[in-house]
């Protein structure tokens, strides 16, 4: 059925990337959006450990490029972390506004025993190659293992979690006037301008480092010489990283802006590795793709650098933080046509420990990661990061406009959207027909000249789908016919390959210009094309298209123009939005919104067509602006938390041009709005949150923490329901009836001030905030409830709205986004056999029944597989049927492989599959349809053979009679109820799977799945 199990790695991660890419992402100049997805369960502060390997969400993407390496975590706390407790050796927890000092006997010390523990984990199942040693923010290490190997530490004692290392890709103007930075009395000024002293000015004394593809140190973006050749700048006190050389990059090409430079790839296997697979790749902290460069540049990059080549037109470039320091961490490793770059999770969190290490105070990361869990290896790096001071800026990525489609989850970060800005290019094109159309260009005039479609240009045999896309050189083969294509413009589609790429292929077979179309709703984009381009929208699709295909076609490309009045900001399309799949709803990502639309800043040549500066789009880009914002409010307020920052910058954003700040929709992509960052410089107001409170969320939204850590929380105060996690924003994934939430707020101003609370929006929901006003003194913190009660609002769908706390011209703005719902129950419940009793929330008042269906025992399948070996069981699912679940064990596997499972219907599509780390995988179906299904076995790592069982349930409608459910009979808003499941006739040694569904009030969620191992 699948001839190459990479295909079923594949499946769903090609679908997603292709949705990504056609959206924006690897349809522009690099513009990456970079996958860590994981799913562990992990705990390093009352940490319980996960019984299993980790990896996420149906490793559906276990890619073409893998690995045996595997990152370990320990159960011991990371220097950041490490308070005491080891006999003989002192803490090395920092003090607040302290940085770790990697050379401090204490600090020595420690990470030697955290060594000496992980090599007497690695020892006891027999060793593996030890790849990382990991110790700052995150405690433990990578390692080559087999899954035998790995499956052993997951069940060791002082082994929190076993992730399967995973390759991830890149999250792909200067717009400080647009920020109006440079306005007088604006931040840049207040922070002492950003020219002459070599101690002062935007950003001075602050570091930010930059997790991505390298650096092209000769760009002035990153120069430590004035314009007379005199270095400007100065040694910053306390800095521990260092310039690592390798190919093409020497000790000198650091300098005092420029303070560091390292690249890790010890997970692709080390130098010899990358050279094999990406001959083009600098083995060195040199950037080919460009994607480092251009994010450095717009986080840090010195002021008033001249664009040169095609960008000469825009002027002077600057960085938002034009005085910080600059450390690159090259992790991720380009594609020949510098499309994407990738890079393993393993070095990648390898690069987020030396950062830390080293004393970054800012880190941008524009790299995408899991949209599902708070706590894979790179989140757990981050909240550890952040408990250390450190303030850290990642993109949101690039899946939009589907919703759901948000990363980086962890509360402890900042994840940015990406918005447009009002700078823009202008142009159109007249066809033959008198017809003109508008959009983005940057082109000079081409024309009149023949036009023709690209799928009417093809050579022999070429596929009408790499035609229409026009596929050249560096996509892997050009299609389009010189002796068509001469002399002609050419109408190409946008999606999947670059759009630069196009215009290059192109001008590779003698087109003199090319219109470029949006096959579906898309942002326009101004590039710096091979040919005269205009990009069109896809409402002239069509026509375009038409007339293309009929003889004599003629068009003309007319001379664009840069303008500066567009409206602006609105929702870059391509920016990935809520509401956050992971957490159940109860927090609102993204964050916040900044410019990431046709980004103008510095590059790499090799991989930018020579150019020193081009156009970038992409979250990628957006992030890099709110790392370099942070760096300024750091150097404005050295006392502030990573939170206060986010704070600051949330709570003093401005709204895009949407729609109204009330729609959910619009809340989902801006977060709590665009940054203003002069605004932010003074909030008046802001809302912390630190260690205990992120412990505290992680109790209600995971189940990593130890019951008794919780319930010490909880006895100190911390509430553990999500929604109660003092951010700047408050969102409710299952209001039942009434909830009220708390936040807590602290006056960072110089003088004391009244606010009074207002709200907006929230229709169908009353809103009560208590108390109502807030007299604070400078410093002071107070504590405000809100009350959500539901009167009219439909169930299952988010209301919207907006809190204000206003002091005279002072406003601090927070948004709302709430979610009722009929009822509030947990998803499943699980037993031996003995009594379940669990509670449920009512969001209305009337009748209510709780029904059982089932229990129904397996059906079970067994086998002995191969690794590369692929087995096939067939299931008959009848009509009515409720669920179905399809599951292997790691404890019926032996010994431990790595097994995976998909699921196909009758025709042969895939309705479901599970790709883990282990052998643990579980494919749920709900309400499915009647058919005979396909479940496929794969051996992705066995023994040769392992045995393994399959376990499937097909559950109808019906009570089987062994399973008694008691419920109330009504239902009171806002209160809750006691449902006690009962169980008897059940054989021993057999798993079962029932549920129980609701009934009374129209809306019910899906009943709660009810799994007994008897």
């Amino acid at each position: 059925m699948i001839s190459d199990i990479r295909k079923l790695r594949l499946a769903l991660a090609s679908a997603l990337v292709t949705a990504l890419l056609a959206a924006c992402g690897g349809d522009n100049t690099p513009s990456m959006d970079v996958r860590t997805l994981s799913q562990g369960n992990v705990e390093s502060v009352g940490l319980v450990k996960s019984a299993t390997v980790t990896d996420e969400v149906m490793r559906a993407s276990k890619p073409t490029r893998t690995n045996n390496v595997y990152i370990v975590q320990m159960s011991d706390m990371p220097v950041t972390a490490y308070d005491g407790g080891v006999r003989g050796l002192p803490a090395t927890k920092p003090n607040k506004g302290q940085k770790i000092d990697p050379n401090a006997p204490p600090v020595v010390a420690y990470l030697a025993y955290l060594v000496a523990q992980q090599n007497a984990a690695l020892a006891s199942v027999g060793g593996g190659k030890k790849l990382y040693s990991y110790g700052i923010v995150f405690s433990g290490f990578a390692a080559e293992l087999t899954p035998v190997q790995a499956q052993k530490l997951a069940q060791m004692k002082g082994v929190l979690a076993v992730t399967k290392d995973e390759l991830v890709d890149a999250d792909t103007s200067s717009t400080p006037k647009f920020l109006e930075l440079d306005a007088a009395g604006g931040l840049w000024e207040q922070l002492g301008g950003f020219g002459d002293k070599k101690s002062s000015g935007a950003g001075e004394g602050v570091i930010i480092g930059v997790i991505d593809s390298g650096v092209w140190p000769q760009s002035k973006s990153f120069s430590d010489r004035d314009a007379s050749g005199n270095r400007s700048f100065q040694k910053i006190p306390g800095w521990h990283g260092r310039c690592v050389v390798g190919e093409q990059f020497n000790a000198s090409d650091c300098n005092q802006k420029l303070i560091g430079a390292q690249y890790f790839n010890t997970a692709w296997g080390g130098n010899a590795a990358i050279k094999a697979e990406r001959p083009w790749e600098f083995t060195s902290p040199r950037d080919y793709n460009g994607h480092g460069t251009h994010t450095a540049s717009t986080a840090g990059g010195n002021s008033g650098v001249q664009a040169t080549g095609p960008a000469t037109v825009f002027g002077t470039i600057s960085g938002m933080a034009p005085r910080a320091r600059v450390a690159m961490y090259k992790a991720l490793w380009s594609t020949q046509d510098a499309s994407t770059a990738s890079g393993f999770t393993a070095d990648l969190v390898a690069a987020i420990d030396q950062a830390i290490a080293d004393g970054v105070d800012i880190i941008n990361y524009s790299v995408s990661g899991t949209l599902t869990n708070f706590l894979d290896p790179v989140q757990v790096a981050y909240l550890y990061a952040a408990q250390a001071g450190v303030f850290v800026a990642a993109s949101a990525g690039n899946s939009g406009p589907t919703t759901s489609t948000v990363a980086h989850p962890g509360p402890w970060l900042t994840t940015v959207a990406a918005g447009t800005h009002n700078r823009s290019g202008e142009g159109a094109v007249t066809l033959g027909n008198t017809a003109t159309y508008a959009g983005a260009s940057l082109a000079v005039a081409a024309g009149p000249a023949p036009l023709i479609n690209a799928t009417d240009a093809g050579l022999p045999g070429a596929d009408p789908a790499r035609l229409a896309l026009c596929y050249g050189s560096v996509d892997g083969g050009t299609v389009l016919d010189p002796a068509k294509v001469a002399g002609k413009i050419v109408v190409c589609d946008r999606g999947v390959t670059a759009r630069v790429n196009k215009s290059l292929a192109v001008q590779e077979s003698g087109g003199v210009g090319m219109i470029l179309l949006n096959p579906t709703p898309n942002s326009l984009n101004a590039d710096f094309h091979f040919v005269p381009t205009v990009h069109l929208q896809n409402t002239a699709y069509t026509a375009v298209h038409a007339y293309a295909a009929t003889p004599g076609a003629l068009a003309t490309i007319n001379q664009a123009t840069l303008v500066y009045n567009t409206p602006a900001p609105m929702t870059a399309s391509f920016s990935s939005r809520g509401p956050l799949r992971a957490g159940g709803g109860d927090l609102l990502k993204p964050d916040l919104m900044a410019p990431g639309q046709d980004i103008l800043a510095a590059v790499a040549p090799p991989g930018s067509a020579g150019r020193d500066f081009s156009l970038y789009s992409g979250t990628s880009m957006s992030s890099p602006h709110v790392a370099g914002l942070a760096a300024l409010l750091k150097q404005k307020h050295p006392d502030w938390s990573p939170m206060a920052i986010k704070s600051a910058l949330m709570t003093s954003a401005y709204d895009v041009l949407d729609g109204p700040n009330t729609d959910p929709l619009v809340i989902f992509r801006q977060g709590a709005g665009h940054v203003r960052p002069n605004k932010a410089a003074d909030p008046g107001l802001v809302f912390d949150s630190g260690w205990n409170d992120w412990r505290a969320f992680l109790c209600g939204t995971t189940t990593s923490l130890s019951a008794s850590t919780c319930a010490t929380l909880r006895s100190m105060g911390y509430s553990t329901d999500p929604s109660d996690l003092n951010l700047a924003s408050i969102a409710i994934g299952d209001l039942a009836g009434v909830q009220t939430v708390t936040r807590k707020v602290t006056n960072v101003s110089s003088a004391a001030a009244t606010y009074t609370a207002s709200v907006t929006g929230m229709a169908g929901i009353t809103t009560a905030v208590s108390p109502t006003s807030l007299t604070l003194s400078p410093g002071q913190t107070k504590s405000f409830t809100v009350t959500f009660t539901r009167t009219t609002a439909a169930l299952d769908a988010y209301a919207g709205g907006q809190l204000s706390w206003a002091a005279g011209t002072e406003n601090v703005r927070i948004p709302l986004v709430v979610r009722p719902v009929a009822l509030a129950a947990p998803s499943q419940v699980s037993g031996s056999g003995g009594a379940i009793d669990y509670s449920v929330t009512f969001g209305y008042s009337g009748p209510f029944t709780a029904l059982a269906r089932g229990l129904v025992p397996a059906l079970t399948f067994n086998g002995a597989i191969n690794t590369g070996q692929q087995l096939t069981y067939n299931v008959t699912v009848p009509a009515g049927s409720s669920y179905v679940r399809f599951s292997l064990f790691d404890a019926t596997t032996t010994p431990a492989s790595d097994l995976d499972l998909v699921v196909y219907n009758s025709v042969g599509a895939v309705v479901g599959s599970s790709g883990g780390g282990t052998s643990a995988e579980e494919v749920n179906l709900l309400n499915p349809a009647a058919d005979t299904y396909t479940v496929l076995v794969n051996g992705y790592a066995t023994s040769n053979p392992s045995t393994f069982t399959l376990y499937a349930w097909v559950l109808g409608s019906a009570d089987a009679g062994n399973m008694t459910v008691t419920a109330p009979t009504s239902a009171t808003l806002g209160s809750t109820g006691a449902i006690n499941l009962r169980f008897d006739g059940l054989t021993a040694g057999t798993k079962y799977i029932g549920s129980v569904v609701y009934g009374g009030m129209a809306g019910m969620p899906g009943p709660t799945i009810v799994r007994i191992d008897k």
